[in-house]
């Protein structure tokens, strides 16, 4: 199998952990959440990660089995998302941001520097498997830039000496608390909560990760700010007469769909006036096809 950036998933390893009876039943179980099996294809890929470290030959095999799909359509969603991993990855997978904003603030810096340290290069695994390192495009935290995530908890307002003595940490099997988000397991255990299952001895333990307190300053910082300035949002100018008339369609909508009727007449789906009712074939300034038939209001071409 192929991705679509040419790398191939690589063979199962001597030592890999089997995919056993009990996993067989906990994918069942993932199936039976669906009304159609195959949208269980991505928990179970995440289960199959969270037993081998990575979507394996024998993994997108057990996929397609369980799903009734074939080995080339498990592997073509195994291999366009980036969370599947196609190599055996290591305790932890370190993430760096080096998108626009992270990286002008430091990150493709932190990025460089981690990988010099570690001898590895984006989606390579230290020799002693202790850490995969990647760079991510966005990790959706702008206002903590720069930021890193291991096994996608959060490290925020990162510089090169504080990811380093976070990486060192980890490899000596340390695991510092995220800035936010649930206290740190690792990469099989952060993949088997993906797939739907506790990655935690009981409740309680699940209860305290859920609850456990983080630093939210920078996302809260423009809230508090309004709050001591008095300051709201304005409201948004609605007229009764249009705000009942939508509502009311909106209502005659609903019923009509639960009847599997079309759309009521008067009710506006937002799409007039956007070309999506064409006919194909139709388009202005199609190849070979010729104009589209004007509007009646319009003069036909070469007539007055």
């Amino acid at each position: 199998m192929t991705g679509l950036d040419s790398s191939p998933v690589e063979p199962a390893a001597l030592d890999l952990p089997p995919l056993t009876e009990q996993t067989r039943l906990e994918a069942r179980e993932i199936i039976a959440r669906y009304p159609v099996a195959r949208s269980a294809l991505l928990p179970m890929l995440h289960l199959v990660q969270s037993v081998q470290g990575y979507v394996s030959p024998e993994g997108v095999t057990f996929c397609a089995e369980e799903l009734g799909l074939t080995k080339a359509e498990v592997g073509a969603v195994a291999t366009f998302y980036t969370m599947y991993k196609r190599r055996p990855t290591g305790r932890h997978l370190v993430s760096v941001c080096t998108n626009t904003l992270c990286s002008v603030l430091g990150g493709q810096r932190i990025m460089d520097a981690l990988s010099d340290d570690l001898g590895v290069h984006h989606d390579e695994t230290t020799a002693d498997g202790s850490i995969t390192l990647e760079h991510a495009e966005c990790l959706a935290a702008c206002d903590y830039a720069p930021v890193v995530t291991v096994d996608y908890e959060f490290y925020d307002q990162q510089d090169v000496e504080s990811a380093r003595e976070l990486v060192a940490a980890l490899r000596r099997g340390e695991k510092p608390l995220p800035t936010r988000g649930a206290p740190l397991t690792d990469f099989k255990g952060i993949s088997r909560q993906l797939a739907g299952f506790s990655q935690h001895p009981d409740a309680g333990a699940a209860r305290a990760a859920v609850d456990h307190p983080g630093e939210y300053g920078p996302t809260l910082v423009g809230l508090r700010l309004a709050e001591e300035r008095g300051e709201s949002a304005p409201a948004m100018p609605r007229s009764a007469s249009s705000s009942s008339s939508a509502r009311a369609a909106e209502a005659a909508g609903v019923e009509s769909a639960k009847r599997g009727e079309p759309e009521p007449s008067g009710r506006d789906t937002g799409r007039r006036g956007t070309g999506t009712d064409t006919p194909a074939g139709q388009e202005p300034g199609t190849g070979g096809q010729g104009p589209a038939t004007p509007p009646p209001s319009a003069p036909a071409p070469g007539k007055a």
